[in-house]
């Protein structure tokens, strides 16, 4: 059944605040360590003093462009700053330091899956600008306190254009930008800590429109969850207004997380309220084109490039090769350990099983991770040749190896006694055993229900502690099953 809601669509673009992962901030050597005691990551330039003279962070320069080409932007090579006045108690000088008519990254697209198949997000704009401080409202109930540490840091802001079409596509979007920034390591991508944040503008229509909607900006959002409730809840709210015989106000919004709701904050800024003019003291800078390449030359390979890798070439699933790809040290295991072995499918097996099972059981990172590539291949090779089964491998081999880089997989098997038995002797024995222990099954299996074959060999699994080799066990049962 149509319902009002089917009327329309909404039209949304984001715009993703990247907080740039250098040592310092971008116009002056103050600190951006998270966690300090407030006001002490400050000097005369991060206050606004008089008289102080910025001084543009080149690393900060190197990060922007590098998300660009990432992003498949077109590099600015000619760039200034810009004022960007308004006030706010956390930006000390009264304006902010931002890049207005010359974006250092102009265009571009990120690649996004959606329920439809795959689709390139266009992108407006990135921009670099600096980072306000942060105004602390529950500390004391008479007055607002501010904490400057945060003034300053270097951004880039990544900007869409209106190009995505449900609160679905945003949230993967926002996924998608911040598995790129981390991969590239432009920026650690802690939404809670306020390296990543996302301001979303909305607008609704009626299908088959062309024109867009009055837009509603909902600042501030600061999980991949809150993008995705924020947007859902005010197309919903928007489309009761129209629905009920109201009008859309131009204004800036909030996101309540209690209940998943948006309220008013103010009415919506234009560009011109903020009187943009050329930065005074700071001096444009030209990029070189051997500087935009030494750039290009250091980004390492992207995970979609790599997702093609792994299905084209190396025959993964799209399942195998996605979850390779969520993080760039999972990746970069995975490219070490397939340099040890061919098989990739088990490589990627052991990946996404064991191994992350492992850093999820102690909470570590794969870089806290013990265990060497090449380590872990020789554990697959014993699989591969059949000495030990992947199950007795895992659970009761790998945990030990992980903590015994001193010896091979191989050693370690044998002093535990996991090496499987393939010597047809005691085999026999345990398969004569299980048989004994189940007469009435094997008159089933006799009869016909071969499927109980399943069960012989789980038995003598059991009987062997996991030691005997299924293929040879499941000839051994065939042979003796239908000799009877």
């Amino acid at each position: 059944m149509n319902t009002p809601f089917d009327k329309y669509e909404a039209v949304i673009g984001l715009e993703v605040h990247a907080q740039l992962a250098t040592k310092s901030k971008l116009f002056c050597g103050d600190s951006i360590a998270f966690g300090a005691e407030p006001n002490t990551h400050v000097s005369p330039i991060t206050l606004g003093h008089p008289g102080t003279l910025p001084k543009t962070n080149k690393k900060a320069v190197e990060y922007a462009i590098k998300m660009g080409l990432a992003c498949n932007c077109e590099i600015e090579r000619y760039n200034y700053f810009a004022r960007k006045n308004y006030f706010y108690p956390d930006l000390p000088k009264g304006y902010q330091v931002s890049q207005h008519t010359t974006p250092i990254c102009k265009g571009g697209y990120v690649t996004i899956k959606t329920e439809n198949g795959t689709r390139n997000v266009q992108l407006n704009r990135i921009h670099m600008e600096e980072d306000a401080g942060k105004s602390i409202h529950d500390m004391d109930d008479e007055y607002t306190c501010v904490d400057y540490n945060r003034a300053g840091t270097p951004l880039i802001e990544i900007v869409t254009e209106p190009d995505l079409y449900s609160a679905e596509e945003a949230w993967q979007y926002v996924t998608e930008v911040r598995r790129l920034v981390q991969w590239i390591g432009v920026c650690d991508g802690n939404m809670e800590e306020g390296s990543l944040r996302c301001d979303a503008n909305v607008s609704i229509r009626l299908k088959g429109e062309t024109e867009l909607g009055t837009k509603v900006e909902v600042k501030n959002l600061n999980s991949i969850r809150n993008v995705k409730h924020a947007i859902q809840h005010e197309i919903e709210r928007m489309i009761q207004v129209v629905e009920s015989g109201g009008k859309i106000t131009q204004q800036t919004r909030s996101f309540d997380a209690t209940n998943d709701t948006t309220f008013s904050i103010r009415d919506k800024e234009e560009a011109n309220d903020y009187r943009y003019f050329a930065e005074p003291d700071l001096a444009p800078f030209l990029l070189s084109e051997s500087f935009i390449e030494s750039v290009q030359n250091s980004l390492p390979a992207l995970p979609q490039a790599l997702q093609n890798k792994y299905q084209n070439d190396l025959g993964l699933t799209e399942y195998d090769a996605l979850q390779l790809c969520m993080e760039k040290d999972i990746a970069d295991y995975y490219e070490a350990l397939i340099e040890h072995t061919g098989n990739y499918k088990a490589a990627a097996n052991w990946m996404n099983g064991p191994v992350k099972h492992y850093l999820h059981e102690h909470k570590i990172a794969l870089k806290e991770f013990p265990l060497q590539p090449h380590q872990l291949a020789d554990l697959l090779k014993l699989v591969e040749d059949g000495k030990v089964n992947f199950s007795v491998a895992s659970t009761k081999l790998f945990p030990v190896l992980v903590n015994s880089n001193d010896k091979t997989a191989l050693q370690l098997a044998t002093e535990l006694n996991l090496l499987q038995v393939s010597d047809t002797n005691e085999l026999e024995t345990w398969v004569q055993m299980a048989m004994d222990k189940m007469p009435d099954k094997v008159k089933e299996y006799q009869k016909g229900k071969k499927g109980l074959i399943g069960l012989f060999v789980g038995e003598v699994k059991k009987l062997s502690k996991g030691k005997a080799d299924p293929k040879v066990v499941t000839e051994l049962l065939e042979r003796k099953l239908n000799q009877q």
